[in-house]
C-alpha cells in the first residue's frame, strides 16, 4: 500500500484490513522518528496494518526496505503529490509510481489498484500530465490494473466552513454554478478501492466514481451550509478574470523569482477547479455529464457538513488544502 497515511489512504487501509487482507504500508521515513509505541497519528497507518519505512523515490529503498524480497499479490496506491507543482508531480505522481510498479512486478504482484483523479480527462496542468503518463505505463505493463478516478473529496469542499461560522460570506466564482461535482467520502472511496481486489468486473478498466446523490454546485454547497448554521445565505461573487490577472502577474514576475512561478502554477490549479466540473466528460460534446458519472456509497457531502457543524467530525484538509 502506497499513500496509506493520508485521509483516503487510511480509509482504504481500514477497508482492506476489515476484509481480512494482510496489508503492508510503505511509509515515508519522516514518520520513522515517531515513537511506534505511542498513540496512532495520521503519519502512521491504521491498526491492523504493518508499516515499513521506505523512500518511494528511491528504487533501491523500495526493494530493500519495502518489499524485502517477499511475495505480494496486489499493489494499492493512494499516493499523490502534495502540491501539484511540476517537480513534485513528476517525482511522485509519475516516477515514484513507476519505481513501485517495477518493484512490485518483481515481487509477484499481479494486480495494481491505482487512485488517479477525474480531472485528468481534460489535462492542462503538470500533475494531470504526470498522472496520465503513469497510467499509460501501468496499462502497458502486462499486469492487471484498476484505475479509479474519483470526483471531488469532502475535505476539498470544506474549506469555507469556519469562514461562514464567523459570519463571513461564502465565496463563489462567477454565479456559483460554473461547476458541479458528485463528492465522495473517504470511507466510501476506501471501500470501493478495497472491493476492487475481488471484483473481476473492475479489472483492466478505468473507472470514474462519485458519491451518492445529485451533482452539487458551489452555490448549493453554500446554501446548505448557511441552512445548517441557521443563517441567511450571503455570497461574494469572484470574477474568474481576477484569477487570470493574478496568474499573468505571477507568471511574469516568476521569470525573475522562482517562488512566484510556483505560486502562478498554484493559481492555475485553483482556476482549473474554479471552472471545470469534476464529472465524467463526454468526449463527443465536450460537456460534463452528471448522469454518466457513477455513484457509490451512502454518505453525502451535506451529511458530512451536518456532522462538522454538530462537532461530530473534524475537517482534515492537510497538504491538499489548496484544492
Amino acid at each position: 500500500m502506497l499513500g496509506g497515511t493520508g485521509t483516503i489512504g487510511r480509509a482504504t487501509v481500514r477497508a482492506l484490513v476489515s476484509r481480512g487482507h494482510e496489508v503492508v504500508c510503505l511509509v515515508r521515513r519522516s514518520a520513522e522518528i515517531r515513537d511506534p509505541s505511542g498513540p496512532a497519528d495520521r503519519d502512521r497507518p491504521p491498526s491492523g496494518a504493518t508499516a515499513r519505512f521506505s523512500d518511494v523515490t528511491d528504487p533501491s529503498s523500495l526493494v530493500h526496505d519495502g518489499f524485502r524480497g517477499e511475495p505480494f499479490d496486489v499493489l494499492v496506491s493512494c499516493l499523490a503529490s502534495r502540491t501539484g507543482l511540476p517537480l513534485d508531480a513528476w517525482a511522485i505522481d509519475y516516477q515514484a509510481h513507476v519505481n513501485a510498479l517495477h518493484a512490485s512486478g518483481a515481487a509477484g504482484v499481479t494486480h495494481v489498484i491505482h487512485l488517479s483523479a477525474i480531472c485528468v480527462q481534460k489535462p492542462i496542468l503538470a500533475f494531470q500530465h504526470a498522472k496520465l503518463a503513469y497510467e499509460e505505463v501501468l496499462t502497458a505493463s502486462g499486469l492487471d490494473y484498476t484505475i479509479v478516478r474519483p470526483t471531488a473529496f469532502f475535505k476539498s469542499l470544506s474549506g469555507q466552513i469556519d469562514r461562514v461560522k464567523r459570519g463571513r460570506p461564502f465565496l463563489v466564482f462567477g454565479n456559483g454554478m460554473l461547476t458541479a461535482c458528485k463528492p465522495i467520502s473517504d470511507d466510501d472511496l476506501g471501500s470501493y478501492l478495497a472491493e476492487c481486489i475481488d471484483n473481476a468486473d473492475r479489472r483492466n478498466r478505468v473507472l470514474p466514481i462519485g458519491g451518492p446523490g445529485e451533482a452539487v454546485t458551489p452555490k448549493a454547497q453554500g446554501e446548505r451550509l448557511f441552512a445548517l448554521l441557521g443563517q441567511e445565505p450571503r455570497f461574494t461573487h469572484v470574477p474568474v478574470v481576477m484569477l487570470d490577472v493574478i496568474i499573468a502577474v505571477l507568471a511574469t514576475l516568476g521569470r525573475l523569482v522562482p517562488a512566484l512561478a510556483a505560486k502562478a502554477e498554484l493559481a492555475r490549479i485553483g482556476r482549473y477547479y474554479a471552472t471545470e466540473s469534476m464529472l465524467v466528460l463526454d468526449p463527443a460534446t465536450g460537456r460534463y455529464d452528471a448522469g454518466a458519472t457513477p455513484s457509490t456509497g451512502s454518505e453525502t457531502l451535506f451529511d458530512y457538513y451536518a456532522r462538522l457543524v454538530r462537532g461530530e467530525a473534524v475537517a482534515e484538509r492537510g497538504d491538499h488544502a489548496v484544492f
